[in-house]
């Protein structure tokens, strides 16, 4: 039996948004909906200009025998700035503070509402990049990782400081803290990730930068890609060793009475829109 087209538009549009950056032909929604590939083509054309009103994201919608539509979400530049002024009040309390420096943003982290506005803002900067994989260490930036691979609809590899025998073979790598400089150690497993993968590696919170660089290194063992880093929030410090990411806040634990929290947005403007 046919399905009403206002039906029709709705399923549609679930479909398209549960499978980003996936490309869909025109054969299988007509077949789904027992319709003329004309009428789908209408349909996709109506999903495309409501996205894209909508800030939603972009349809793109590819003619001839191989073509279809493939939905890309995105987050638009205001949409961004109000959710990045969430954060800020929403960090902006100073019994966040833990030793050495570090903030609590687990409770924050644990939110699906903000989960998914922080995986759809990271993604949005690699709308034309091809990712095969995010990479995050464990544990804290697990969350994170998950939320933009399923913005990016690619796998997600956890790093850890050790290896459990479920994961058989690993890679590792010794790498350099940043604050502290002791020399720590981080595998994964080789069935986790593809040799020669372009990965994305993003992070909960970032200091010096050290476990972000490390996993940079991780990648290159693997003989693969880093197509960029993005953290939640980036702590202010005198030094660093990752000189190119993403960060969506900025924190610092330093304030002038030597208590206290001070939060502003991170570069992600710059990064993800540009000047």
């Amino acid at each position: 039996m046919k399905i009403r087209r206002a039906d029709r538009l709705v399923d549609m549009t679930n479909y398209l948004l549960e499978r980003p950056r996936k490309l869909v032909s025109l054969t299988h929604f007509a077949e789904r909906y027992d319709s003329a590939k004309s009428s789908i083509s209408e349909d996709l054309t109506i999903l495309k200009r409501t996205f894209q009103e909508r800030g939603i994201g972009l349809l793109e919608t590819l003619p001839g025998a191989a073509g279809g539509a493939r939905f890309t979400p995105y987050m638009t530049r205001e949409d961004a700035a109000e959710f990045i002024d969430e954060l800020v009040e929403e960090v902006s309390d100073g019994t966040r503070v833990l030793p050495g420096g570090y903030v609590f943003l687990s409770d924050l982290l644990g939110r699906p509402e903000i989960l998914r506005r922080v995986g759809r803002l990271i993604a949005t900067q690699y709308l034309n990049d091809n990712i095969d994989a995010v990479m995050t260490a464990a544990t804290k930036g697990v969350p994170v990782a998950q939320a933009v691979a399923e913005e990016l609809n690619v796998p997600f590899v956890i790093v850890r400081n050790d290896s459990k025998i479920t994961e058989g073979p690993t890679m590792s790598v010794n790498y350099l803290t940043g604050s502290s400089k002791r020399v720590e150690k981080m595998e994964l497993s080789r069935r986790s990730l593809p040799t020669g993968s372009s990965v994305l590696v993003v992070d909960d919170f970032m200091k010096a930068g050290g476990t972000i660089k490390g996993m940079m290194s991780l990648v290159g063992e693997f003989e693969g890609t880093v197509v960029g880093a993005a953290v939640f929030a980036e702590g202010l410090v005198s030094e660093r060793v990752v000189t190119k990411y993403t960060s969506l806040i900025q924190v610092d634990t330093l304030t002038s009475d030597g208590e206290g929290i001070t939060v502003a947005p991170g570069n992600y403007e710059t990064e993800i829109f540009g000047e």
